[in-house]
């Protein structure tokens, strides 16, 4: 009797490599928000696994340096690589959104920043600084509180209520005698975010400075945030201006993705 097989097309991976895949990312996922590390148990538990697949597929990880020792104990943590990969992604989306920022910058001649959300903080990832003489200039790298800038309340308002006070709790630090500091003042202003699209600092970070800022996806469904700041002695004459002007280079952003990902 002839015996028959199904051959596969070239290069299609059968079930079991594709059920691979998605458990060493279920196990990268875990890792995620864990910086001290994990144990194999721990993690064995997190995804559901049981402990020697998590062993295996820890392993191949480890190989590649996707994952590395946290402990002398055997907990395990993200390695270098999903760093690289990560830094990839950042830097692919600042390349693509110069463009707009840049232009932006020149119709008003101000600084314009770009920044992303890490854990409860703003972090600057590009800036193009403007060409007024007195104007204001962070560092790539800075970190920024959410409740009292421009970029972290445009993230903000994206969230629900609840999830803003699970992320930021119900009081916080005066930055200066500006600052919102409870959770009920910050939701009633994130009501209007929402309904017009663009956030205000006025001095709530830093005294002398304004901003305003709006909040988008990247490609991977990360929020990124376009904010100017802006020196308060001409914030208030400019704001309007600089608002529509925000909205603006969002949609156009927005479209450019939305383009790129058919």
């Amino acid at each position: 009797m002839n015996k028959h097989t199904i051959a596969r097309p070239a290069g299609t991976p059968d079930k079991s490599q594709v059920q691979v895949i998605a458990r060493a990312a279920s196990i990268l996922r875990a890792l995620e928000d864990a910086t001290p590390g994990l144990s194999l148990g721990q993690i064995a538990q997190r995804v559901n696994l049981a402990r020697s697949t998590v062993q295996r597929i820890v392993s191949a990880l480890e190989t590649e340096k996707l994952v590395i020792a946290a402990s002398p104990n055997g907990r395990v943590r993200l390695g270098p690589t999903i760093l690289r990969l990560a830094a990839s992604v950042r830097t692919d989306f600042v390349t693509i959104a110069k463009p707009f920022i840049g232009k932006l910058s020149s119709d008003l001649h101000e600084t314009v920043d770009l920044a992303t959300v890490k854990n409860d903080h703003m972090v600057f990832i590009d800036q193009v600084i403007g060409s007024q003489r007195l104007r204001t200039v962070s560092a790539v790298g800075d970190a920024f509180p959410l409740h009292c800038t421009a970029n972290g309340k445009a993230y903000l308002a994206q969230l629900g209520d609840e999830e803003v006070e699970a992320l930021i709790g119900r009081s916080y630090e005066a930055r200066t005698p500006k600052t919102i500091t409870t959770l009920d003042a910050l939701l009633d202003e994130l009501k209007s975010i929402r309904r017009h699209g663009v956030a205000f600092d006025r001095e709530e970070h830093t005294l002398g400075i304004c901003a305003a800022g709006v909040a988008l996806r990247d490609f991977h469904g990360n929020t990124v945030a376009v904010s100017v700041p802006v020196p308060s002695q001409r914030f208030k004459e400019q704001q309007k201006d600089i608002a529509e002007r925000l909205l603006r280079t969002k949609a156009e952003l927005e479209e450019h993705i939305n383009a790129a990902m058919k």
